[in-house]
Formats: C-alpha cells, sequence, structure tokens
C-alpha cells in the first residue's frame, strides 16, 4: 500500500506521517503515554473518569490502526487528539455539561488533521505524569482505594495484578476501583492539587503506587516474561522527577535507591531462554555496578539525614546484597536485623517472609520454618504461592525432600507467572533426582 492511500485512510494530510516499523511493537509505547495523555485531558476537561474512558478508547483506535497503516510521527499528540474528540463528542450528548463543552471545543483545533498543528502540539509537551500520580491520591478516597485507583489508571498494571499485589481477590479489587472513580466524581472536590500542604498529604501515597510499579516491572507476577522493563524504567523515571521536586525527602530517596540497588541486578535475573535465575546463582560480574555505586551513594547520604523509613530500610538490605561479590560473602546477619527493623514500621507480611530466609541463613532452616507459621493464619497472604515457594526452599535446605517437593509443586501451581513456574517445577525435579542443596 502507498503512503498516500494509508494517509487517506486515515483522514491523515499531514506530510511528516511515517509508515509502521515492523521492528516496534506500538504497546511498548503505548503504556508509557496513556497516563500522559490522561494527564492532559484531565487538565483540560477537569474529569478525570471521562477522561480515562476517552484515552481508553483511543489506545484502542491506535492498536488498531498504527500496526497497519503507520505510526504517527507524534504519538503522543496523536492520542490526545483522537481522545479529545472521542471526550467533546460524548459532552456534546450531555445536555448538563453544556457549559464544558463550550470551553472544551473553544480549545480543540479547527480542522480535522489526526496530528495536531505544532503550536498546539508544543503546548502539550508538559509531562504531568507525576501531577496526575498526585491527582488520583484523592483526599476524598481512603490511602488502599488511591493507590488502586492509581495503579489502575495511570500506573499501567491490571486489576488482576494489582488485586495480587494487595493480596486480595480480583473482584473485591474491581468494585474497590469502581467505587474510587464514583467517589471522586461524586465528592466534587477539585481533581488539581491546590497547594504544597495538600501534595505533602499525598506523598505517601504516591511512593507506594510508585513501589508496586516498579516491584511488578522487576518481577512480573503474571505472563511469560521475568521483567515488564517499561513499567520498571517508568516509575524509575518518575522517582528521578520526584527526588529532584523534593531532594530533602528522605523516602523519596530511599525509594530511588532501592529501585537503583535492586534493579542493577536485572540482566543476571534470567538466562538465556529467559528462564529465572535465583539471586544466589546470578553471575554477580554483570550487575550494573554504575547503578549500584548511584543507588549507594544515594542511600549513605539519606541515612545520614536522620529519620529512617521502610524504603531506607529496603534501600539498605539491596545494597548488602549488592555489595557481596560472592553469595558466601553476603552479611546474613545485618540483613536480618535490617528487616527486624522493618517489621516494626510495617505490617506488611512478604516483609516477614524475606526475614524468615535471613534467619534461616543465620540460624539454620527449621527457625527459619517456624518463623513462617503465624502466615498461614494471615489472611492477606495465607495460600500465596510465597509461602509454599519459602517452605520448599527452607525444607530442601533442611534435607527434608518430601516435604521440599510438595511445598515447590503447591506454589507452581499457585503462581500465575510462567517463568516463576517453571523454575519451582524444575527445583522439585532436581530433589527428586538427587540434587539438593547442603543441608544443615
Amino acid at each position: 500500500m502507498k503512503n498516500e492511500d494509508v494517509k487517506a485512510r486515515l483522514g491523515n494530510p499531514d506530510p511528516s506521517f511515517k509508515p509502521f516499523n515492523l521492528h516496534v511493537h506500538p504497546d511498548q509505547s503505548l503504556r508509557a503515554l496513556a497516563p500522559q495523555v490522561i494527564s492532559v485531558l484531565t487538565r483540560r476537561f477537569k474529569d478525570f473518569a471521562a477522561a480515562e474512558d476517552a484515552v481508553q478508547e483511543a489506545l484502542i483506535a491506535a492498536t488498531e490502526q498504527w500496526p497497519k497503516f503507520g505510526v504517527p510521527e507524534k504519538p503522543r499528540a496523536w492520542l490526545i487528539t483522537v481522545a479529545a474528540r472521542r471526550l467533546t463528542d460524548q459532552l456534546r450528548n450531555e445536555s448538563a455539561r453544556r457549559r464544558r463543552e463550550a470551553h472544551a471545543l473553544s480549545q480543540e483545533p479547527a480542522d480535522s488533521r489526526i496530528v495536531p498543528p505544532p503550536d498546539e502540539a508544543d503546548a502539550e509537551e508538559r509531562d504531568d505524569t507525576l501531577a496526575l500520580f498526585f491527582g488520583c491520591c484523592h483526599p476524598s478516597l481512603s490511602s488502599s482505594s488511591a493507590i488502586a485507583l492509581t495503579l489502575r489508571a495511570v500506573g499501567g498494571l491490571t486489576t488482576a495484578e494489582i488485586a495480587r499485589a494487595f493480596l486480595v481477590p480480583e473482584a473485591t479489587m474491581a468494585q474497590r476501583i469502581s467505587r474510587a472513580k464514583q467517589t471522586i466524581k461524586a465528592s466534587g472536590v477539585s481533581f488539581a492539587i491546590q497547594d504544597e500542604r495538600e501534595r505533602a498529604a499525598r506523598l505517601d501515597a504516591v511512593l507506594q503506587v510508585l513501589y508496586l510499579v516498579f516491584n511488578e516491572g522487576y518481577a512480573s507476577s503474571s505472563g511469560r516474561a521475568v521483567h515488564r522493563v517499561e513499567l520498571a524504567n517508568e516509575a524509575i523515571r518518575l522517582v528521578r522527577m520526584l527526588h529532584a521536586e523534593v531532594p530533602d525527602v528522605p523516602e523519596v530517596a530511599g525509594l530511588l535507591a532501592l529501585m537503583l540497588l535492586t534493579d542493577a541486578r536485572r540482566d543476571a535475573r534470567t538466562g538465556s531462554s529467559g528462564e529465572l535465575i535465583p539471586l544466589e546463582e546470578q553471575d554477580r560480574s554483570s550487575w550494573n555496578r554504575a547503578a549500584i555505586d548511584e543507588g549507594t551513594a544515594l542511600l549513605q547520604k539519606t541515612l545520614a539525614a536522620g529519620a529512617v523509613g521502610p524504603y531506607q530500610l529496603q534501600a539498605a538490605i539491596a545494597a548488602v546484597h549488592d555489595e557481596a561479590m560472592r553469595p558466601e560473602d553476603t552479611d546474613w546477619a545485618q540483613i536480618a536485623a535490617l528487616y527486624g527493623l522493618l517489621m516494626r514500621m510495617s505490617r506488611n507480611p512478604m516483609a516477614v517472609l524475606s526475614h524468615a530466609v535471613a534467619i534461616s541463613m543465620t540460624e539454620g532452616p527449621v527457625a527459619g520454618l517456624a518463623l513462617l507459621e503465624p502466615l498461614d493464619k494471615d489472611e492477606r497472604i495465607a495460600g500465596h504461592f510465597r509461602i509454599d515457594a519459602v517452605r520448599g526452599h527452607l525444607h530442601e535446605r533442611a534435607g527434608n525432600r518430601e516435604a521440599a517437593i510438595a511445598h515447590y509443586q503447591a506454589a507452581a501451581n499457585r503462581t500465575s507467572s510462567i517463568p516463576e513456574r517453571n523454575y519451582l517445577m524444575m527445583r522439585a525435579s532436581r530433589i527428586r533426582d538427587g540434587h539438593t542443596e547442603d543441608t544443615e
């Protein structure tokens, strides 16, 4: 098909239009562009829920059109224009919103081009993604609802992924997100942040959202890939932006240090076939030393400031791992002590799991197994695959072959991550074949 025919099909007379590059999948950029486009429309139309719906329609149009006809030179501007037109059409049909319609139409381009003229495109180049994160952490919402809404609307996570992060059923999370949107709409409170005090009040929720987005990017909870690189990179980018705005807030620096120190190990976590490689088996020479050095320097600076929070403690744990050039050089006593401090600040059951592993390395696997018993009565995590995975690991170290196999298999059956499942089944198979870790 000729380029002229493609432009005619799209109704796009812009000479800058470029044919689709088969080596670039549009979904790779759409995930990052979506929150940016939502933020522009929310600022323009003052309606977050309507803006999100319109952007979803624009994303569907992009996934249908771009692979067939080509990617516009300015994909973000394309999405903004298409979504804005969808939203404007909706406003035309709502008599109760005639005033807003007039305001919206006054900001729309007069012609029908898909790619906006240069002056409009330039005007929308501002990246409001971080502002949108703060906006979603709305004062009318509980912290958990605000975080869930932000993860769904602008964090790029599915409802199922968010439910796994919160350790609740998917249906429960879907209802929570739906109620959050309705609450914002009914509150009458401005979506935009009015002052710095309000921004500071929302900071903890925003940090948790960015932390969860990074976690899903670094260790995907479902699918065929160990990583979702675009999510991890976007989380790091946004925390960098936030740290530049508030360089003296220790937990912002702590979260950035944690991400850098953790992400430094990303390339070593997978083998040539995409298989998962656990920490103790990784080629540590392939860790990103520049990221480790940056994260360590940032951590040292923020720890010297005084008050220590959960992200700083987790960054310190990551730093202890990163400084060990061999697995046997790891200071597990220090890691266990840091997890002990973390559990005093946070009731997160995942910290208990990690603490049990650390204790098992200093006091033996039996001591670690004992620490896991209370988790069976914790509704947030009871039945989670990671409990069985850790139990399998500790029973393997203790020489309890049958118990290790049973727990590895149970964990494999419960995880939605294919690399995790394959790794757990491989561990069970190795034990059957007589290849086990050293016993205590």
